[in-house]
């Protein structure tokens, strides 16, 4: 069981797998090769270190030190009119993940601004969220590191038509986060019409550890959030878990326990239980987290591997009326991560003398011990409160965690091919979109007389649909099989 006083946080394992000791030196020894500054990511031979975003003085070099508190000190500036009410953010991935997260842990009545987030190419829900602005008192902040992201830049199409049929000048309203010299950074800085700011995404932090950097910091900064807070808490997270001893390290603790209830092969599931609600979010944040760090095919010496980690939930008690019946009684798959404060909310009396915070407390208890009765293993992991700090602390106890145990398990946790190989599959699939509306003609064929070489028929029907959908095609008839449905060119 760990405990810091000065943190406020207490790690207990007491249900949990027996930690194990394998690896662990060489694990401590490449985190801190890594905040160093050793190249992490082979693949585009780039370091890692997002470490350094909150203490930047351990930064390898002056010129990123620089980088950093110059960052930061712009964030004290006036971003935006007092008058406005909304931060739209368009991203993707962590660049929305991150500030989604923050945005439910923190939010409150008295924010000077509300956020709103784009973070699909789904036109339904981009107007739906456009609709819901008011362009002349929104800030809108467009994140992307290589400024060109479809779906960041669908989004941010999207929102410029908005603006320009509200008679409202986009680039006064709008901040771009992104890679220095990337397409984003050149508009933003256009002579023309430059934006109210650019903010730097460095090219040694990854979406998925980004959101105590300018992803983060500038919607937090925008909505009145303690960034500092939660700078401070990352930060004190961070020097407590570079301690090379188990025992004082919680971090190493999580990804020991990781290993050992997954047999170092990820066999059991990460169940996130949350015990406020201020944290239902966490659940989807740890997963691209964890999930893109740890789901890889190869390890580092290039041998097939198939490792990963699964990780899913929501928040309790919710979940006891939902999947804990299988976590309890099904599958013996699953390692739950009970999450709760020590500080409680409000109090509100129900019924003989007992608080709604009384009876959380009692079905977080409950659900651990029903777990215990099966032998299911389960970890409870309490932080002080739900505040900036509090927040920035649980961030950099899983990034360290997921860090530790890539290493423990000889995997790359800071590329992620697999994202890489499905942006190459969607521009296969849209080539083939305009080769088939190129080829409608009056005469309805089928997807299997209308696939482009190379194309599989079922590709090609689900596209032809697209087009029917939108009005650049017409499905004439429909087959005794999909494959066998019949297209032709759109009536003029």
């Amino acid at each position: 069981m760990f405990r810091d006083a000065r943190l406020g946080v207490v790690l207990d394992l007491t249900d949990g797998p027996e930690l194990g000791q394998d690896g662990v030196d060489a694990a401590f020894t490449a985190m801190a090769a890594l905040e160093g500054g050793a190249v992490a990511n082979a693949d585009e031979q780039r370091q890692v270190g997002h470490y350094w975003l909150r203490t930047p003085e351990l930064a390898p070099s002056e010129g990123i030190r620089a980088a950093i508190t110059d960052a930061w000190a712009r964030l004290d500036t006036d971003l935006a009119p007092a008058d406005w009410d909304t931060v739209l953010v368009v991203g993707i991935g962590g660049s929305a993940l991150g500030p989604q997260f923050v945005d439910h842990a923190l939010h409150t009545s008295a924010d000077p601004r509300r956020l709103v987030c784009l973070d699909n190419t789904d036109a339904e829900g981009i107007s739906r969220k456009l609709a819901a602005i008011d362009p002349a008192r929104t800030v809108v902040v467009v994140v992307s590191k290589s400024g060109g992201t479809t779906e960041t830049r669908n989004g941010m199409l999207a929102t410029m038509q908005v603006f320009e049929a509200a008679g409202v000048p986009f680039a006064e309203h709008a901040i771009a986060v992104t890679g220095p010299g990337s397409k984003l950074d050149r508009l933003a800085r256009s002579a023309g019409a430059p934006w109210r700011a650019v903010f730097p995404i460095f090219d040694w932090v990854g979406g998925r550890t980004s959101v105590t950097g300018p992803v983060g910091l500038v919607p937090m900064a925008l909505c009145g959030w303690d960034w500092r807070g939660f700078l401070a808490g990352a930060r004190d997270m961070d020097a407590c878990t570079r301690v090379a001893e188990v025992a004082r390290n919680p971090a190493m603790q999580l990804a020991l326990a990781w290993h050992a209830a997954g047999n170092g092969r990820g066999d059991r599931a990460l169940v996130m239980l949350p015990y406020r609600d201020r944290f239902a979010l966490l659940g989807r944040y740890l997963q691209q987290l964890v999930m893109e760090s740890i789901g890889k095919r190869l390890d580092r010496a290039g041998s097939r591997v198939d490792q990963g980690l699964t990780v899913y939930g929501n928040k309790g008690s919710t979940d006891q009326h939902a999947y804990v019946q299988q976590v309890r009684d099904g599958r013996d798959d699953t390692f739950t991560h009970f999450i709760d404060t020590r500080e409680r909310g409000p109090r509100i009396t129900v019924d003989h003398g007992l608080d709604v915070d009384d009876h959380l407390v009692g079905f977080l208890l409950g659900t651990q011990a029903a777990l215990r009765e099966r032998g299911r293993p389960s970890v409870h992991i309490q932080v002080a409160d739900a505040s900036a700090q509090s927040v920035g602390q649980l961030v950099a106890l899983f990034e360290r965690a997921v860090g530790f145990y890539a290493e423990l398990i000889h995997i790359n946790a800071y590329h992620q091919p697999g994202v890489e190989a499905g942006k190459r599959g969607a521009k296969v699939a849209l080539a083939a979109l305009g080769a088939l509306q190129a080829a409608l003609t009056e005469a309805p064929r089928s997807a299997r007389e209308l696939a482009p070489d190379g194309v599989d028929a079922r590709l090609a029907w689900r596209l032809l649909q697209q087009l029917a959908a939108t009005g650049r095609a017409r499905c004439v008839e429909t087959g005794a099989s999909p494959l066998d449905d019949r297209f032709a060119r759109a009536s003029s």
